[in-house]
């Protein structure tokens, strides 16, 4: 894990559970005109705490959190990197990792220099470092991982679409373990702007940045910019038992989805959510009354979270307001193609420690978001069982399920 709680799963985790807010102000020149000054970044980060100088200017910044989210996960694992890799077959171990945007703020930072100088000045590592494929690229650089490799590029579905699609090569006999996950970098001027056009951007928070992200709540008014990366490693059954790994959780089933239906907004009924959710579901051979605790896509825009309650309660059912619902979003604003990483990890936390980490910033309810929204404190539970969603733009849907393994 890195993000704007920290550098590390164990200080995201604490953050998490404590209520902190990662949403500061921007620390962009010549935003002042913007309705959205505010983001979720990552603090104190200084790439070469983690890699050798040369190497971290050959890496957009998404890139980089990918190589040391995954280092990270590869010594939770007790693969150790290269040291224990090398008793590994790596021709059966394969990154698959989803991102929205790669290299955006790589992208403008040559736009800049092709207006001011020439195009014929641009950094020559420019274009392999905003591809959106170098995330999973140089992990298996990093790493030395040849076998299946790949990138989901489905926007804010990505990072979780990117662990089913993972789970499913596994499951098909292509690889033993898999680096799954996702990772986005994106916050610069012209995404802001993008953005702000779309009026999808939170506005009225800029003075007070923690209370911008508010999930569920009638107040909320859009999403908060964000960045960071979250990876778990995946592995098969047998060969994780063969070396003695630590199993921390199981992915039961997944699904995924089109809307067919808006550049950026989901139908009002979340009929795509509603689908992507019973085929998780499906999969996993559970009912909805299997499922203890729901990790929502829960953005803070308008109509994201009405539509996705009202798709919860379709699948649901009665069983809706007796599930415990919260929005990882809530703290750390909203990573796009990262965010489904993120909240996977934040899942199988949940599970381990029995805590389902609080939506902060619930303050205001909203006839159309009724349901329990674990507001504002955490709140210990026995769970065993997570459906983790994400919705993105374009209509594309991705829901996993995560169990504790027994």
């Amino acid at each position: 894990m890195i993000s704007a709680l920290g550098h590390d799963a164990d200080t995201f985790w604490e953050g998490l559970k404590a209520g902190k807010s990662g949403v500061t102000p921007l620390p962009l020149e010549d935003i002042d005109d913007y309705p959205c000054r505010i983001g979720a970044t990552v603090q104190d980060y200084d790439p070469t705490d983690f890699m050798d100088r040369k190497e971290s200017r050959r890496l957009a910044r998404f890139a980089q959190f990918a190589v040391i989210a995954s280092g990270e996960a590869l010594d939770s694992a007790g693969l150790n990197r290269l040291e224990d890799l090398s008793n590994e077959d790596l021709t059966r171990c394969g990154v698959l990792l989803g991102t929205g945007i790669g290299g955006y703020p790589e992208t403008e930072a040559a736009a800049r220099v092709m207006v001011k100088r020439s195009g014929t000045r641009i950094s020559p590592y420019y274009i392999p470092m905003m591809l959106p494929n170098m995330a999973a690229a140089n992990v298996s650089r990093v790493y030395g991982a040849t076998g299946y490799i790949g990138t989901t590029i489905t926007a804010c579905a990505a990072g979780t679409q990117s662990i089913g699609e993972a789970a499913e090569v596994i499951r098909r006999g292509g690889a033993d373990v898999m680096v799954a996950g996702g990772a986005e970098a994106g916050i610069c001027e012209i995404g802001l702007g993008g953005f702000s056009t779309i009026h999808a951007l939170s506005t009225n928070s800029n003075e007070t940045p923690e209370k911008a992200s508010r999930p569920f709540d009638a107040e909320r008014d859009g999403f908060v910019p964000a960045e960071g990366s979250g990876i778990l490693i995946l592995e098969d059954l047998e060969h994780a038992l063969n070396r003695g790994a630590e199993i921390l959780g199981e992915v039961g089933g997944w699904g995924v989805t089109s809307d067919a239906h808006h550049l950026v907004h989901p139908p009002e009924d979340g009929a795509g959510a509603v689908r992507a959710m019973q085929m998780a579901l499906n999969d996993a051979g559970i009912q909805p009354g299997d499922v203890d605790y729901i990790n929502a896509h829960g953005t803070s825009t308008p109509v994201n979270d009405a539509a996705e309650t009202l798709a919860i309660k379709t699948v649901f059912g009665e069983n809706a307001v007796k599930t415990p619902i919260s929005s990882t979003k809530s703290m750390i604003g909203h990573s796009l193609g990262a965010s489904g990483g993120l909240e996977a990890v934040a899942a199988i936390r949940t599970i381990r420690d029995g805590v389902i980490h609080p939506t902060v910033n619930y303050e205001n309810p909203d006839p159309a978001c009724d349901l329990d929204y674990v507001p504002n404190e955490a709140r210990e539970a026995t769970v065993n069982t997570v459906l983790s969603n994400s919705f993105g733009f374009g209509g594309q849907n991705a829901c996993v399920v995560l169990k504790r393994y027994v």
